[in-house]
C-alpha cells in the first residue's frame, strides 16, 4: 500500500503539471464527462502565457522542476510509444541533456569516495563539466603516465539521485496501480510492469561499472566491424560512482554542417549507422538502445563512435529470429507468413483468427509497396505493427518495443544525413546474410547440432536421473503404506509455531479493535 507521503508527492507533480500547462496541452478528443471538465479547468489554472508555448518545452519546464527521477521517468516513456502515444513519446525524446550541471567539488568528493583514490593521484588535470543528464554528468580530464597525456571522460554519478529515484518510484508505482484499477483500457499495456522495467533500467544505469561492462562487451563484439567502434573504458579509475573513458576527439551527427566541412561521405555515415545498429541487434542480440545524435560522434577516421552505454537492450533468438521473419515476411509479401510467426511466438492469443491477423498485416504492407523504396520506413512499419496487434490483444513485449523505438531514432539519424536514404537498400546485406545463416540451410544445420549437443549431455545424466526416480518412488511408496511422520522434535517445533502464530493473531486483532473503536470514538464521542 503506497505511504501518505507517496500522494502528497503525487498531488505535488499533478499540480506542477497543470501550472505549466503540460496537462492543458494533451489532447482532449476522447475525453468526456468529468474528465473533460478536468481538462478543461487544468486549462484555467495553468500559468499565464503558457498556452502560447510548445508542449516540447512545458514537459522540459514541469520536468525540470520535478527533478531528476521525472527526467529519467520522461526518457523512459520516450522509448514506450504504445503506452503515451507516438506524439507524446516525440516530446518526451526532447528530454534528452536538458539538466543543470552539479558543482564540480561534489562530483571530486564522488570519485574519490567511489575510488578510494585522491583525484591529484587519479587526473593530471581534472575540468569543470561539459555535459549533464538526470543520472549524470560528464568532466573533461587528463591522464599522464610512461606514455605521455591523454585525455579522457570521466562521467560522475549525481549526488543523492539513488535516494530520490526511491522515493520518486512509489509515485510512479502509485500511478501505475491506479491506472490499473480505473483504466481497465490500460491493462493490456500492463503499467505496473513498465514501472518495475523502469525500477531495473535505471538501478542498472546508476552503477556505472555496468556501463563501462556495456562498452567493453560491445567493444567485443564490434572489434573486426566496419565503420563502427565504442570507447575504451580505463578499469582503473572506474567504480560504482564514476567511469572513465577515452575521449572522442570527433564531430556530434547532429552537426551536418561539421560532418560535411570535415570531408566526411554524409550517405555513407547514414548506411554505416543504420548496417551498424542491425549487425548488433540481429547476429550479437545486444544493441545500445539511447543512440540519439548527441550520443553518436564521427572521428577523424571517419568511424561511428556511440557514447553513453547506460541503456542498452537484449534480444534473444526467438525474438531475433521473429525480427527477420517479420521484416522477410513483408519483403516479399508474404502476410500470411508474418501472421503465423506472431502466433507461433505466442505474442498473439490463439483465440484470434490467423486469417483475419493476416488481413490486418496487408492492410499495413500494401500501401508501403506502392511508394517510392526511399520513402518507405522500416521503423513506420514496425509502428504500425505494433498499433494492429492492440486490435488483437497482443501483450506489451518490453524487448520489441525498445528495438522498435530505437530504430526509429536511428533511421531518423540516417535520414537527416541522408534525406534520399534508403532503409531497405542499406539494411540489405546485414538482414540478408542474416536471413539465409539463420532462416535456411544453415540453420536447419546449427539446429541439428544444437540438438545433438543436448541429447548427448542428457544422455550422461541419465544415469544420475534414473537413481534419483528410482529413490523417489520408494520414498512415495514408504509413505503411502506407512503414512506421512514426522519425528518428536519436528512435532514439538511445528507444536511451539502455531502457538505463535495464534498468540501474533489474536494480538492483531486487539490492535485492529482498538483502531477501530479509536476512530469511532473520535468521529462520535459519547462525552
Amino acid at each position: 500500500m503506497a505511504s501518505l507521503a507517496s500522494y502528497l508527492r503525487l498531488v505535488r507533480a499533478g499540480f506542477i503539471l497543470v501550472r505549466e500547462g503540460v496537462v492543458a496541452s494533451l489532447p482532449a478528443d476522447e475525453l468526456s464527462g468529468p474528465l473533460l471538465y478536468a481538462h478543461r479547468f487544468a486549462g484555467l489554472i495553468a500559468k499565464r502565457g503558457a498556452k502560447h508555448v510548445e508542449r516540447t518545452d512545458r514537459l522540459a519546464r514541469a520536468v525540470d522542476r520535478l527533478g531528476p527521477s521525472w527526467v529519467k521517468l520522461g526518457q523512459f516513456l520516450a522509448t514506450r510509444p504504445d503506452v503515451v502515444g507516438v506524439d507524446i513519446a516525440r516530446d518526451l525524446s526532447g528530454l534528452q541533456d536538458r539538466m543543470a550541471t552539479f558543482p564540480e567539488a561534489l562530483a571530486r568528493a564522488e570519485i574519490e569516495a567511489s575510488i578510494g583514490r585522491p583525484i591529484s593521484d587519479l587526473f593530471s588535470r581534472f575540468d569543470p563539466p561539459v555535459a549533464a543528464a538526470s543520472i549524470a554528468q560528464v568532466h573533461p580530464a587528463e591522464i599522464t603516465d610512461e606514455n605521455g597525456p591523454r585525455k579522457v571522460a570521466v562521467k560522475v554519478i549525481r549526488p543523492g539521485v539513488r535516494q530520490r529515484f526511491k522515493q520518486d518510484l512509489e509515485v510512479f508505482y502509485l500511478i501505475s496501480e491506479l491506472q490499473e484499477r480505473f483504466i481497465p483500457a490500460s491493462r493490456r499495456l500492463r503499467p505496473v510492469e513498465i514501472t518495475k522495467t523502469l525500477e531495473q533500467t535505471t538501478r542498472l544505469e546508476m552503477d556505472l561499472r555496468l556501463e563501462a561492462a556495456a562498452l567493453s562487451e560491445m567493444a567485443e563484439n564490434t572489434r573486426d566491424d566496419p565503420g563502427f567502434r565504442v570507447p575504451k573504458v580505463d578499469w582503473e579509475r572506474t567504480g560504482r560512482d564514476v567511469v572513465t573513458m577515452e575521449w572522442i576527439d570527433g564531430v556530434k551527427m547532429s552537426d551536418v554542417d561539421g560532418l560535411r566541412a570535415a570531408g566526411h561521405d554524409l550517405d555513407l555515415l547514414a548506411d554505416m549507422l543504420i548496417q551498424s545498429f542491425l549487425r548488433h541487434t540481429l547476429r550479437d542480440g545486444f544493441f545500445h538502445a539511447d543512440m540519439h545524435q548527441g550520443n553518436l560522434f564521427v572521428d577523424p577516421a571517419g568511424m561511428v563512435v556511440a557514447v553513453d552505454m547506460g541503456i542498452v537492450g537484449r534480444m534473444g533468438k526467438t525474438e531475433r529470429r521473429f525480427l527477420a521473419e517479420i521484416l522477410y515476411g513483408f519483403i516479399t509479401r508474404d502476410y500470411r507468413r508474418v501472421a503465423d510467426v506472431h502466433f507461433e511466438a505466442g505474442y498473439v492469443p490463439a483465440r484470434h483468427d490467423p486469417a483475419s491477423f493476416a488481413q490486418a498485416i496487408r492492410a499495413i504492407g500494401e500501401p508501403i509497396h506502392g511508394q517510392p523504396a526511399e520513402t518507405i520506413s522500416m521503423a513506420k512499419l514496425l509502428t504500425l505493427l505494433f498499433e494492429v496487434t492492440e486490435l488483437f490483444d497482443m501483450q506489451t513485449r518490453p524487448e520489441l518495443v525498445m528495438l522498435q523505438k530505437t530504430m526509429v531514432v536511428v533511421e531518423g539519424v540516417a535520414r537527416t544525413l541522408n534525406p534520399k536514404f534508403n532503409m531497405w537498400k542499406a539494411a540489405e546485406p546485414v538482414v540478408g546474410s542474416w536471413i539465409r545463416d539463420n532462416l535456411g540451410p544453415k540453420r536447419i544445420a546449427g539446429d541439428l547440432k544444437a540438438g545433438a549437443i543436448a541429447a548427448m549431455r542428457l544422455a550422461e545424466r541419465l544415469p544420475d536421473l534414473a537413481e534419483r526416480t528410482e529413490r523417489f518412488a520408494t520414498e512415495l511408496g514408504d509413505m503411502a503404506e506407512h503414512g506421512l511422520r514426522f519425528d518428536e522434535a519436528t512435532s514439538e517445533a511445528i507444536g511451539k509455531a502455531e502457538a505463535r502464530h495464534t498468540r501474533s493473531g489474536r494480538v492483531a486483532l486487539w490492535i485492529i479493535a482498538a483502531a477501530v473503536v479509536w476512530i469511532a470514538l473520535a468521529i462520535h464521542p459519547i462525552w
